[in-house]
């Protein structure tokens, strides 16, 4: 497996843990991996009551002295979420009534045990 397949598959499971993590929240997952064109995309569109959510998901492995995966949702990062939300709506007929929110969910894969997923919701 290359690297890139490696890395691809952690983040995919990370994903999955972070969808489950949402529907067990009362969520419910509308899209993943939504492609805004060159820009990028969006990990989870989810539905949280009548409000839209828009999820960033960062999974890290534990043990390799890398940052907390929540540390990588920089300022530049957040504005291409924005934006890519912003395309996301205007696509699928606008936002909801109970507004926009954008959440990460960061996923640490500890050496040992089970996976930590930790929900921060409106970010940005």
């Amino acid at each position: 497996m290359t690297t890139g397949n490696a890395r691809s598959a952690l983040g995919r499971y990370g994903e999955d843990l972070a969808a489950r993590r949402l529907t067990e929240a009362g969520m419910t997952v509308l899209e993943r991996n939504w492609r805004g064109g060159r820009t990028g995309e969006i990990d989870i569109v989810a539905r949280d009551g009548d409000a839209l959510v828009f999820c960033e998901v960062k999974t890290r492995r534990g043990g390799g002295g890398f940052q907390h995966p929540m540390a990588a949702v920089t300022q530049v990062k957040a504005d291409r979420l924005r934006g890519l939300a912003e395309r996301w709506l205007h696509q699928h007929g606008g936002a909801p009534p109970g507004g926009v929110r954008i959440d990460v969910i960061g996923v640490l894969l500890p050496d040992r045990g089970a996976p930590v997923v930790q929900h921060v919701r409106g970010v940005a």
